[in-house]
């Protein structure tokens, strides 16, 4: 096999022993830059990308995907309604739901919630309550009777908050009370916990609780459900699911995907991955600074070389080749052990789960680290490309070197 002679010199003046060790000294701090700038980067996209990740699906295990509101007629028949929207193309399934506010009462303790009424039957098929079930069962929540009243389920946290166990009784306070000559009396009913619940979000499972469709109508005064939750084939074509719901409905309805939903949150997080990624990026570029010291160091060394191999016939294009290709195999080396240093450092990670967080701030307890092929493949070509960069000054200033000066002063 026939190797370029200038990359063979190249590699020569990289293995060879140097009367000047400083030099070697350069060009191996210049590989260790760009390791870590490379093994940090990938670390990083890692970080934020699984962050990403995580409470996207935390919070679409939580929610739907899409959420329906009809303007007029409201959603009496809400069967009838479901088995419409059904009919979309790309909606999978649909469920009925009504949210509203209460206060949660025990013995030891009270908290505000989020209550939220369900059709047991329907709402495990648009969002992960069945999955994230901890103790009870979904078809619990029945209308009760006097020896048993209704039922409602709870998330961990807030059922750890209340001191409540399945099957104690709690005090559920609404504001839509009835009228009296005395003003508006609060609604007070007694439940039964007949479940708990944890979806992985704080804020879920701290402050939810769920009760039956027939038991939300009394408890919020409402005559039907408020909106419909769907939930789409792809998670992804969910702002086109949405659009398609108005154009073959009509326009009675008003939906909102997840991604309206979330978007702030999701932007911001967008952006400080981006941040992030800039930031730690300059190291790369710290790194490169030496490529273009231990090169500049490099010419002045061999510059008799350089005088040598132009009175053999060498180019000037020959001899920036020689350089340009030290540079770039510098640059190459770092970048691939740092790539793996940072993806097999990001597997760790995750495969432990090291990096615990308070679930209350960050709404997850652990960080995941995801590494997508395309936030590599980007990371080694920046990374090359900046040591590619890097090396063109010093190259044209090596190929410039007249000979006759170079053997003078050599």
């Amino acid at each position: 096999m026939n190797i370029p002679f200038e990359l063979q010199i190249a590699l020569r003046y990289l293995l060879a022993r140097r009367r000047q060790a400083f030099i070697s000294v350069i060009s191996f701090v210049s590989i260790l830059g760009v390791t870590v700038g490379v093994m940090a980067l990938v670390v990083a996209l890692a970080l934020m990308t699984g962050l990403q990740g995580e409470l996207r699906d935390r919070i679409l295990g939580s929610t739907a995907h899409i959420y329906v509101w009809k303007t007029r007629g409201g959603l009496v028949d809400y069967r009838a309604e479901v088995e419409k929207l059904r009919t979309v193309p790309g909606v999978q399934a649909a469920a009925p739901a009504i949210i509203g506010k209460a206060l949660v009462r025990t013995p030891g303790a009270d908290a505000f919630i989020t209550l939220k009424g369900i059709d047991p039957a329907l709402e495990g098929s648009v969002t992960a309550i069945e999955r994230s079930i901890v103790s009870g069962k979904l078809s619990d929540l029945g209308a009760g009777d006097e020896d048993a009243p209704p039922g409602i389920f709870l998330g961990q946290d807030l059922a750890q908050q209340l001191g409540a166990m399945v099957g104690d009784s709690v005090e559920v306070v609404t504001p839509e009370g009835t009228l009296s000559p005395m003003g508006m009396i609060p609604r007070i009913r007694r439940l039964r916990v007949a479940g708990t619940f944890k979806l992985g979000l704080y804020e879920f499972d701290s402050a939810y609780g769920l009760v039956s469709m027939e038991e939300a109508q009394r408890l919020l005064n409402k005559e039907g459900p408020e909106l419909l939750e769907a939930r789409t084939d792809d998670i992804d074509d969910a702002p086109a699911v949405a659009e398609r719901i108005v154009e073959q409905l009509g326009s009675d309805y008003l939906v909102q995907d997840w991604t309206m939903l979330n978007r702030s949150l999701f932007s911001a997080l967008w952006l400080e991955k981006m941040a992030i990624s800039i930031t730690i990026g300059l190291i790369v570029m710290v790194a490169a600074l030496n490529i273009v010291a231990s090169l500049v160091l490099l010419v002045m060394e061999k510059s008799p070389d350089i005088a040598i191999l132009k009175t053999m016939g060498a180019s000037a294009r020959s001899v920036m080749v020689v350089f340009m290709l030290q540079g770039l195999i510098i640059g190459l080396v770092g970048t691939f052990v740092g790539a793996v240093a940072g993806f097999g450092l990001s597997w760790l990670l995750d495969r432990y789960q090291l990096i615990q967080i308070p679930g209350d701030v960050y709404q997850i307890t652990y960080v995941r680290f995801t590494l997508l092929p395309q936030d590599l493949a980007v990371v080694v070509v920046i990374a090359v490309l900046i040591c590619f960069v890097a090396t063109i000054y010093p190259s044209r200033q090596a190929s410039k070197l007249k000979p006759v000066e170079a053997l003078r002063y050599g």
